[in-house]
């Protein structure tokens, strides 16, 4: 089996090369960084994969700066939607299968219980609607050989995420204030990477599925827990207190959805796998932390 990943240097794509479970002398992988290949460029993306000619494309590049990409709505466009058709194009011609990474934002948080796959979309950010179209051209595309999965408030010991930074503030302020109006479930790459490949490993999947650890939790919930566990492992010593705040008195350029937890039910069940809770996760991910070069 021959693998081809894009985004090869983010969060997900260095966690698939971590827990990559196919290791027969006749299977191959080729992942290429953002700056390796640039999936908005068509004919190049085209020539890399027809020459690579993979059996499935996993595709971790995308524009996730979600402020950002409210005053660059084009370039969010571009890496969100039309790579994911560059990608999708030259998978169409060599007949691969494209497992296709998207994001709880496609939703507006209106619910107040998990979101299914076949749920009603509804983005109220620039990144939403651009990752939402990415996922409409894939599976417009190639319907039979695609897989769309969701995930959520995802974070590794790699890159910029939510886990690190309040790591860093914690260590640096006395006093923190984070969002506690925002629900979700906290996502360890490493996980979803497990599950990602769990998808490659079984091509008769199609379509849309939800992955994201189990439980859910408040941005101020999971700020807590990051507090609480690095203080047992070793890697806080400080009392800095967190202090509960509302969205409106956080303003973003982008809005967020209040309640964005995915129903992983679908996706359980095609796999035969579990999602562990978000703090079980959490603790690992935070135990690992130190052996990691950022």
């Amino acid at each position: 089996m021959k693998i081809f990943i894009t985004g090869a240097s983010g969060q997900l794509g260095r966690e698939l090369l971590n827990t990559c479970p196919i290791t027969s002398k006749n299977s191959i992988i080729k992942a290429l960084t953002s700056n390796e290949l640039d999936i908005t460029q068509r004919q190049m993306t085209i020539f890399e994969i027809d020459g690579f000619r993979p059996d499935v494309i996993i595709n971790c590049a995308a524009y996730t700066a979600v402020d950002k990409a409210e005053s660059e709505p084009d370039r969010a466009l571009e890496v969100n939607a039309i790579g994911p058709e560059n990608l999708a194009v030259a998978a169409a011609k060599i007949n691969a299968r494209l497992i296709h990474i998207s994001t709880d934002f496609v939703f507006d948080g209106k619910k107040s219980f998990p979101y299914e796959p076949q749920d009603s979309t509804n983005p109220l950010s620039i990144y939403g609607q651009t990752k939402l179209e990415g996922e409409k051209i894939v599976l417009k595309t190639i319907p039979e050989r695609s897989v769309v999965i969701r995930t959520s408030w995802l974070y590794s010991a790699y890159g910029h995420n939510f886990v690190k930074t309040m790591l860093r503030l914690i260590a640096e302020r006395p006093v923190i204030a984070v969002v506690a109006d925002q629900i979700g479930s906290p996502t360890w790459a490493n996980g979803l990477a497990k599950a990602v490949w769990s998808f490659v490993l079984k091509p008769e999947l199609t379509g849309i599925y939800h992955w994201s650890d189990a439980g859910v939790a408040s941005w101020y919930d999971l700020a807590h827990a990051i507090l609480e566990e690095a203080r047992l492992l070793g890697i806080l010593n400080t009392h800095t207190e967190i202090t509960p705040i509302k969205t409106s008195e956080y303003p973003t350029a982008a809005k967020r959805p209040s309640f964005s937890v995915l129903d992983t039910t679908s996706a359980r069940k095609a796999l035969g796998i579990k999602a562990s809770h978000w703090r079980v996760e959490l603790r690992k991910m935070l135990k690992e932390l130190p052996s990691k070069k950022h």
